[in-house]
């Protein structure tokens, strides 16, 4: 099959990604082998539009069947990263092998602690296909890299599991935008001076997205009203799956319960509304804490690793 690569045009390629990307997921079995489409969103009403990233068009790149057909993107999420989402109707050593080559000429960063151009690729457990290629090509593995894509299915019994005391579990209300938004800056900014603190402005953002859902971002409040935690939780109704981006608790109210019961009240709303599974991403050996949590939470898992390629002719 001869397909043809180009770069990211217009705003039509975005949503014929978001297509593409539900097909995907659909022909994997709704296993997040490419991005979940709600994990695009987020990308561009979050990653580029509050967290100064690039912004889509700067470094994606399409490939086509003679028929017009798209059957491959590669793109990153932050600098140095990039992701290969790729029909698995036409995957092939060929065409991986283009995308990575295309990855390390146009997407490449200098690392920040080495001082050195460098490109990280992600490994899923198992891959035989991409890891042959990553090791011919130069990569190697990093160390502490190991991260998960938990699944669940929703056509098992969700548990009950209670609220704990002191605690109310709900959707958010415009009125909790700011307390939910200092809620986040505490639960992933845990050891920085509060100064840096910047407003709440950017979760307007957020809100934007297309598959954002008020009723879907699940916050849990103390006695006083005030938001301590929160889960927002991403439905896409064309492929019946859940996604949960982001999941955090203030570290003051952490190991108390809350966060599991998040997870499973929207679960419980996923259902409801017509999915069949979900997945609750993060953890790994970078975040021990969230991994307990998601770990219990689901029913099946994916394993990943971080491939980086120095690209100044040097191993690490």
């Amino acid at each position: 099959m001869k397909l043809v690569q180009r770069r990211y045009q217009t705003e039509a390629d975005y949503w014929a990604i978001r297509e593409f990307l539900r097909d995907v997921l659909l022909q994997n079995g709704r296993r997040h082998f490419s991005w979940h489409v709600a994990r695009l969103d987020y990308w561009r009403w979050h990653v580029t539009a509050n967290c100064g990233a690039p912004p889509i068009e700067d470094g994606t790149f399409l490939w086509e069947d003679e028929n017009g057909r798209l059957v491959a993107v590669l793109n990153r999420e932050d600098p140095g990263q990039a992701y290969l989402q790729v029909d698995p109707r036409v995957r092939t050593e060929e065409l991986e092998d283009e995308m990575l080559a295309l990855a390390e000429e146009r997407l490449s960063t200098i690392g920040p602690s080495s001082g050195r151009p460098v490109i990280g690729v992600g490994l899923l457990e198992g891959d035989t296909l991409r890891e042959e290629i990553l090791e011919r090509r130069g990569y190697a593995a990093q160390p502490g890299s190991q991260a998960f894509d938990r699944y669940r299915d929703l056509t098992i019994s969700i548990p009950e599991v209670p609220t704990p005391t002191g605690y109310r579990i709900r959707p958010m209300t415009l009125a909790d935008i700011p307390s939910r938004s200092w809620a986040s800056w505490r639960a992933f900014h845990p050891d920085e001076p509060d100064e840096d603190y910047d407003g709440h402005d950017w979760y307007e953002n957020i809100m934007k997205a297309p598959l954002y859902r008020r009723d879907l971002d699940l916050v849990a409040a103390d006695e006083s009203g005030a938001v301590v935690a929160f889960c927002t939780v991403w439905y896409d109704d064309a492929t019946r799956s859940g996604y949960y981006e982001p999941v955090g608790t203030m570290p003051e109210h952490q190991r108390r319960g809350i966060c599991t019961a998040l997870l499973h009240e929207g679960m419980r709303r996923l259902v409801e509304r017509g999915a069949v599974h979900a997945c609750i991403g993060g953890g790994g050996e970078a975040n021990p804490i969230a991994e307990g949590v998601y770990s219990k939470a689901s029913t099946d898992e994916d394993s990943y690793t971080t491939w980086l390629k120095y690209l100044d002719g040097q191993q690490a």
